[in-house]
């Protein structure tokens, strides 16, 4: 069978059914193939319905896509009101809410809550796209200096240029087989309310509540992870899922990557490659990155930004602002 993670085919390009289209683009039209959307999160999605798929017993393999091919927007406006479908359409976009606004407001609360400042936030976005330079899959690859965040425009105040992931066009795969060397070793899924307003704006509950999922399925503690893969779209984000997980208290994601504890060759690798930030966010494949990258490390495979004696990783894929997520746990 094969499972397809996007969220924009439709609104971008025009294009749906995308599970057939692929099925007949690999010479295999006659198999099962669906596509799987959770906005920012379909990637992380279509991994864990393709593992159920297999775990059932319905299907022997699975080919899981992730797919996005953001630059066939006309213009900047067409791609942001594509990605602000992501949000409340009754509440939001049509109150001309963008993405970008949303998170902007997210992390102005975050400031207020936390008493923190606008250069607390440059420590993730730093650490990216340092880990990003010797990643040949990576879109920004280029260091960044704290001069060079701090100088980095608006795109709604508070939050800045080098804030944010960029937009651009990605695709990755990976197959689920009843063996491998790589096991998905736990799985879980949560949601919460669409609406950003509607709930606590500086705790993603689904995050955590998908997490614990995960690890409860797979028998293992947050000690027992070698390598997590976050959802960095905004470093707000960035910084309250590694809270969520329980890696950082709330408040203190600063602190944690200020430590260097999330370096490659940290007590905590956080994205080798660069995450959302820096390797880029094509939003309907970028879980199916993050599970690509971990499996890589596992294995051995992750070239320049191997974490040393990595054995067990998660991955967490957030849609929307924190509305539909999914965490998976590998263990080799």
């Amino acid at each position: 069978a094969i499972v397809v993670g996007n969220m924009m085919s439709g609104l971008l390009n025009g294009q749906e059914n995308l599970g057939a289209h692929v099925a007949e683009s690999i010479g295999m039209s006659g198999i099962p193939a669906v596509k799987v959307e959770a906005a920012c999160g379909s990637g992380g999605a279509a991994v864990m319905w393709g593992a159920i798929g297999v775990i059932s017993g319905v299907f022997r393999n699975v080919l899981v896509v992730g797919v996005e091919k953001m630059t066939d927007a006309t213009n900047t406006e067409d791609q942001s009101s594509a990605l602000a479908t992501a949000s409340d359409a009754e509440t939001e976009l049509s109150m001309g809410a963008t993405f970008a606004a949303l998170n902007a407001i997210i992390m102005r609360r975050y400031m207020y809550e936390h008493g923190l400042s606008e250069e607390d936030f440059s420590y993730l976005p730093i650490l990216m796209h340092k880990n990003a330079i010797d990643v040949e899959h990576a879109q920004l690859r280029y260091k960044i200096s704290l001069k060079d965040y701090l100088e980095s425009p608006y795109v709604c105040e508070p939050l800045r240029l080098l804030d944010a992931s960029p937009t651009g066009d990605g695709a990755a795969a990976v197959v689920i087989g009843e063996e491998g060397e790589v096991e998905i070793a736990g799985f879980g899924s949560s949601t919460d309310l669409v609406e950003t307003f509607s709930r606590d704006l500086t705790e993603l509950r689904a995050v955590r509540s998908a997490v614990r999922e995960a690890m409860k399925m797979a028998s293992i503690e947050l000690n027992d992870l070698d390598i997590i893969q976050i959802h960095d779209a905004f470093s707000v984000i960035g910084y309250l899922c590694v809270e969520a997980i329980g890696v950082a208290e709330r408040g203190k994601a600063h602190k944690f990557f200020e430590s260097g504890d999330a370096e490659r060759n940290g007590a905590l690798p956080i994205n080798p490659e660069g995450g959302l930030k820096a390797r880029g966010h094509p939003v309907g494949a970028t879980g199916v990155y993050q599970v690509a990258e971990i499996a890589l490390q596992l294995m051995e495979r992750a070239g320049s930004s191997q974490v040393e004696g990595a054995r067990t990783g998660l991955s967490v894929n957030i849609g929307g602002t924190g509305s539909n997520v999914t965490a998976i746990v590998l263990r080799r």
